[in-house]
């Protein structure tokens, strides 16, 4: 990292000097400042950014000179990086992941994404996982009907985590392995850091289990989406319920090969399919079934059966027909592909007068009409018989694209109301693909280390745009400006505690108390100077600066180095006190709408753990013993 120059000696013991009272002053201000979270983070940052340099200690080049560490632009990159695996859906089906498999379970859901979180973090970037896995634990947190506050905290955490995982999962592990290697050492394995971050990642799980009762009561998702209704309300309003049904055709079907127009299922039985499902070579697509649309071995039917005294267990009998289980209420489970909406009838529609039928409703819009409001009363009976009225509201089911078409038709239908779920909808569901690949080629560009981080985070972004995953507009749109300013303006910090010797001397005074003392209370003090240092600068230039302490401490007490700068790296990762000790951190302040005192209520107790952790396990796995 610039500015943070390796030293290759015992730190010299130095005594308080003015210029480290100002920088410990200026520092205290904005630790204040923080807590009582006034004015915003951002604001702060940018008022030390203009007064660092007015003491003289740094210059205004020196601590302007974030704007250009690589580390910012790679977080940029990575945000572009998140957005395309939103955009193309990604995110989305790894959320719908996790809730097929915990149910509504919050406290299987908060284990299972802090184990994906961690588990993909291992082998890139832990402030990348981060703004990937950001909009799929908020949409998570939606479908779910939880608050997002209750899911970040767990996601920052396990970010960190996964820093404890491999040997390239965070830069401060390379950081200590290059300074053993510097001095004559082996450096770690590329697994070495396992059997830590392991154990810790289990402990985190269950400790968030009983803290997350410090992050306020659950709130359900639709206190947060204002006045906008959801998928789920229309299915109430509109009476919907127990209408649905799945089903497979099976071969030998009488109905195999026959057009939807000679079933014609909605004059003879009163069904209406709403859409169908058909697999390809590579994945399955969701059709629209117009008139002319032939059934396939294998096509899933998408059912809305208005009429009770329809027998669907004869139905299947006689068709040859296969039941399929539901997974959501009226098919929301495939609410990335089908949506709904309500649109109204205005005063010079053509469909005044008609009925959906008779208007070939389906043909020309690619929509089928579920649901029918008349002066604010549902309609449940002979909805497709109906003649249409001025002002009556019809719900309509079918592709998003469908939908987004219906906007433009302002002459014969209004769009009232698009649901919440409509924000979730990929605006390039069939580029997943393309994007699962290039991220596949990031984190290996990443974990080879053929180019930097950045570079390799460059290519990958401009892939994304030349396979339209991304376009100039949301990949600008998609960067936290907030979250880049604020670690750019903490940046210069670090530079003006090492000019005025404020790391030197705390590196001194450590070797000082523990002098003979018990090796692991000499880790237990390492530990702490570390996480406390990682308080005020970032984890990086944490671990350059006390990568040479720890394994000064080794020497003088005439111990392994392998214990001492093990214990450096975890601590630097251990960074889970405040909202600004990493920008892992930092980026899910905004999201879950956190203060500085709910990373000290929920961080500080889990760093004492982790620390006892790192006590007990580093010695067993390296012994003291030279």
């Amino acid at each position: 990292m610039r500015g943070f120059p390796i030293p290759t000696t015992r730190p010299r013991k130095r005594r308080m000097n003015a210029d480290l009272l100002v920088v410990l002053g200026l520092l205290a201000a904005t630790i204040v400042m923080f807590a009582i979270n006034r004015p915003r983070m951002d604001a702060v940052a940018l008022i030390m950014l203009t007064v660092l340099p007015l003491t003289g200690i740094i210059t205004m080049q020196e601590a302007l000179a974030g704007f250009s560490e690589p580390s910012i632009v790679l977080i940029a990159l990575l945000f572009v990086i998140g957005e395309s695996l939103v955009r193309t859906g990604v995110a989305q089906k790894l959320g719908d992941m996790l809730l097929a498999r915990a149910g509504r379970s919050e406290g299987r859901l908060m284990t299972l994404l802090m184990a994906m979180v961690a588990g993909i973090g291992s082998f890139m970037s832990s402030t990348g996982v981060v703004a990937i896995f950001i909009p799929v634990a908020l949409r998570i947190a939606r479908n779910a009907g939880i608050a997002a506050r209750r899911l970040m905290m767990p996601l920052s955490m396990a970010a960190l985590i996964s820093g404890m995982m491999t040997l390239v999962a965070t830069p401060p592990n390379l950081v200590v392995h290059a300074q053993l290697v510097r001095e004559g050492h082996e450096g770690f394995d590329f697994f070495a850091f396992t059997p830590f971050g392991v154990p810790i990642l289990l402990l985190a799980m269950v400790y968030m289990l009983f803290a997350r009762r410090w992050l306020g009561a659950s709130a359900p998702a639709a206190e947060r989406d204002g006045d906008r209704p959801r998928l789920r309300q229309w299915i109430e309003e509109y009476g919907l319920s127990e209408r649905e049904y799945r089903l497979c055709v099976e071969p030998g079907s009488p109905w195999v090969g026959k057009r939807l127009d000679q079933l014609d299922l909605r004059a003879s039985a009163g069904i209406n399919i709403v859409a169908v499902e058909r697999r390809g070579r590579f994945a399955a697509s969701i059709l629209v079934p117009m008139a002319q649309t032939r059934l396939e071995v294998g096509d899933v039917l998408f059912l809305d059966v208005r009429t009770p005294s329809v027998d669907i267990e004869a139905l299947c009998r006689e068709a040859s027909l296969r039941k399929l289980p539901l997974t959501g209420n009226y098919f929301t489970d495939l609410s990335q592909a089908i949506g709904m909406a309500e649109v109204m009838i205005p005063a010079e529609s053509e469909l005044i007068g008609k009925t959906v039928i008779s208007a070939r409703f389906r043909t020309e819009y690619g929509l089928a009409v579920i649901g029918l409001k008349r002066r604010q009363k549902a309609l449940n009976d002979s909805v497709l018989e109906q003649k249409l009225e001025l002002g009556d509201t019809l719900l309509v089911i079918g592709p998003w694209r469908a939908i987004r078409a219906l906007q433009t038709q302002r002459r014969n239908l209004l769009t009232l109301n698009m649901p919440a779920e409509f924000d979730d909808v990929p605006a390039a569901p069939g580029r997943a693909p393309y994007a699962l690949a290039v991220l596949a080629l990031l984190v290996g560009l990443m974990v080879s280390g053929v180019v930097p981080n950045v570079h390799a985070a460059l290519i990958a972004c401009l892939l994304l745009g030349l396979f339209r995953c991304v376009d100039m507009n949301s990949s600008y749109n998609a960067i936290h400006w907030q979250s880049l300013i604020l670690i750019v303006g903490m940046l210069p910090f670090s530079l003006a505690l090492q000019r005025t010797g404020g790391i030197d001397l705390a590196a001194a005074a450590l070797l000082d108390v523990v002098g003979d003392a018990q090796p692991r209370l000499a880790l237990a003090a390492l530990f702490t100077l570390t996480a406390v240092a990682g308080l005020f600068i970032s984890n990086t230039a944490t671990a350059v600066l006390m990568a040479p302490v720890a394994l000064a401490v080794a020497s003088a007490l005439n111990m392994s180095p392998y214990p001492f700068a093990m214990t450096v790296a975890l601590a630097a990762s251990a960074a889970f006190m405040t909202p600004v000790s990493s920008p892992v951190n930092t980026l899910v302040v905004g999201p879950g709408n956190y203060s500085f005192m709910d990373f000290v209520r929920i961080g500080v107790p889990f760093t004492v753990l982790v620390l006892l952790v790192t006590v007990l396990l580093v010695p067993l796995f390296f012994p003291f013993s030279p």
